[in-house]
């Protein structure tokens, strides 16, 4: 099986490949090549396969072709730039989140030979109108850009599978955390820094109240998801190849006793709660109470407690 991850350099491709690697097969199929590609090289991963390198840009066609090859069997398009980013520059979102997809299901397209494209969306989808409790049959109602080319693609990934151009499947992610690394420009970048540097032994400035709630996920779940993603067949997923990926929704209060039940009282004291009305005007659409009745029905799973998030960062990520 030859793979293809794009956005390979990013936070949850690394650790994608760094799983795979560890495995060696998805579903007991040998992987025979892994291809990490971003916009900018991404890093390699040590593995008993062959492990490739490259730069790509979804924006552009010809890049994309080049990256995805005929003897392809999986991409993984991770690739995006984030909510707060796509909001302010309206045309690098459609760019990047909207024609990007397309550019890499075209492609796809073009092969003839139905890959498997497994693309992550987001909760950013919800919002708007659309009924609490939420879930795979909610009707996508997005209050950002961002939303809307993730709502956008999760619509192409189902008319490619159902032409048979592609074997798709999307999944709408969980805000990730607690992720490693700096903080970006995603709006739900906070959920993270307010722990990771904390633990990390640095200040962090929250910008919300300390009771706004959330739906999480841990990096290394959101991978083992979409490790058995690859795994599910399609006749069990069914005509709608768009699932929510299973969380659990906890307070900002909860995550912070979270991290002290498992890290001590210190963390906590370098936490500065300072409002910021234009990320609270952005978080505070989102929604959560969110179901993911059909991904855990087929196998995928949410983390147990955040003290396991908290715990995952320590022993996999802190420098």
């Amino acid at each position: 099986m030859k793979i293809l991850i794009i956005g390979g350099g990013g936070v949850i491709g690394q650790k994608l490949a760094l799983a795979l690697a560890r495995t060696g097969h998805v579903g007991g199929t040998p992987i025979s090549q892994l291809t990490l590609a971003d916009v900018v090289m991404p890093g390699t991963v040590d593995a008993p396969f062959d492990v490739q390198t490259r730069t790509c840009d979804i924006a552009n066609p010809a890049s994309v072709a080049n990256a995805i090859t005929a003897d392809t069997d999986l991409v993984y398009l991770l690739a995006a730039i984030v909510s707060a980013h796509a909001e302010e520059d309206f045309d690098a979102g459609m760019k990047i989140n909207l024609f990007g997809t397309y550019n890499v299901l075209e492609r796809c397209r073009t092969l003839d030979t139905k890959p498997m494209v497994i693309l992550t969306s987001s909760i950013a989808v919800y919002g708007g109108e659309a009924e609490d409790p939420l879930g795979d049959h909610s009707y996508p109602n997005p209050q950002t850009s961002y939303g809307m080319q993730k709502a956008v693609g999760e619509l192409l990934i189902n008319d490619y599978t159902r032409k048979g151009y592609i074997d798709g499947r999307a999944f709408r992610l969980p805000t990730i955390s607690v992720r490693p690394g700096v903080p970006n420009r995603a709006a739900s970048s906070f959920m993270s820094s307010i722990l990771r540097e904390p633990l990390n032994g640095q200040e962090a400035i929250c910008p919300v109240t300390g009771d706004f709630l959330h739906y999480y996920l841990s990096p290394r779940r959101c991978v083992e998801n979409l490790i058995k993603a690859a795994q599910l067949q399609g006749a069990d997923i069914g005509m709608n190849r768009v699932m929510q990926m299973p969380g659990k929704v906890w307070s900002i209060n909860q995550l912070i006793a979270a991290m002290t039940n498992v890290a001590g009282s210190g963390p906590a004291r370098l936490i500065r709660w300072d409002p910021q009305p234009e990320i609270k005007r952005i978080v505070t659409g989102w929604r959560w109470d969110i179901h993911a009745d059909k991904a855990e029905r087929l196998g995928l799973k949410a983390d147990l407690s955040f003290e396991d998030n908290i715990r995952y960062y320590l022993e996999d990520d802190r420098p």
